[in-house]
């Protein structure tokens, strides 16, 4: 079954891009912009309830504007008669193998929340997940996607992933902002809460982390611990080079000789790991 529906929905934004900045291009549904419909198909029929102001459609459920197009085993979209006589979005619902597409993005989730005067999408599942070029982030919990405040926030055993480079967090927060070019860039991540970062050469612990992306350089806090085959380092902070792979630990401050020293482990070659 195929229906239209000439609405005007706010723009949200899909997150994207560790380590190298490229960031998702807003999903236009955007209101004012354009004139163009959303259509919406579904396998099952669409409800209209015209006291309630809810449109539902069922199976399979499509909407799609332009290039970006949202999937779910169930939309739901809830609504304000304007003043134009057109219908005013307040919210769109998507439930059930939920799935985002723009022209360079995928996001997939159990469940999707769109809040439009506040312009914030939550993805929520099992295992949420955006994939933006050979950029791929993960979440055990949900992803949301603060278009106003220019962020993207990941919770829940969250990974950003690119090639053999891996950042792990139970929360992690991607800031953006325009490039030359006027697209929205990645510039800086912080990461909260079992800090795991992976490149082909070592491993890094941490409780904290902050990436600038511009530097490649990841500043990191609290029981740091380096691992690189079988030396290991440990300090209070850290500065990892990903572009490189050149890190330097540091001391902690501010505590007795004997406890704020750089401790390490360096294995002589030809000795086994048991």
């Amino acid at each position: 079954m195929r229906w239209r529906i000439w609405a005007a929905l706010l723009a949200f934004a899909i997150a994207g891009g560790w380590p190298d900045g490229s960031w998702a291009q807003s999903l236009d549904f955007g209101q004012g912009a354009s004139e163009s419909p959303i259509e919406v198909y579904a396998d099952n029929g669409i409800e209209w309830e015209q006291d309630a102001q809810i449109f539902t459609a069922r199976g399979n459920a499509r909407a799609v504007r332009g290039d970006v197009e949202v999937r779910g085993d169930v939309l739901r979209a809830y609504y304000n008669n304007a003043a134009t006589g057109t219908a005013d979005i307040q919210r769109l619902d998507a439930e059930g193998n939920v799935k985002i597409t723009t022209p360079g993005e995928e996001a997939f989730g159990d469940k999707a929340i769109y809040d439009v005067g506040n312009s914030i999408l939550v993805l929520q599942g099992k295992k949420v997940k955006l994939i933006s070029g050979t950029d791929t982030i993960t979440a055990d919990r949900q992803l949301e996607l603060w278009e106003k405040k220019h962020m993207a926030v990941a919770r829940g055993n969250a990974y950003a992933v690119r090639e053999d480079r891996r950042l792990r967090a139970d929360v992690l927060a991607a800031h953006f902002k325009p490039n030359e070019d006027g697209k929205s860039t990645v510039h800086r991540v912080e990461a909260f809460g079992n800090v795991y970062i992976v490149t082909a050469g070592e491993t890094v612990t941490a409780e904290r982390g902050v990436y600038n992306v511009e530097s490649g350089i990841a500043t990191l806090t609290g029981s740091v611990k380096i691992t690189r085959d079988l030396n290991q380092l440990n300090g209070c902070s850290a500065t990892v080079n990903l572009k490189t792979g050149k890190s330097r630990l540091h001391a902690c401050a501010g505590q007795p000789a004997s406890g704020r020293r750089v401790q390490g482990l360096i294995q002589p070659r030809g000795v086994k790991k048991k």
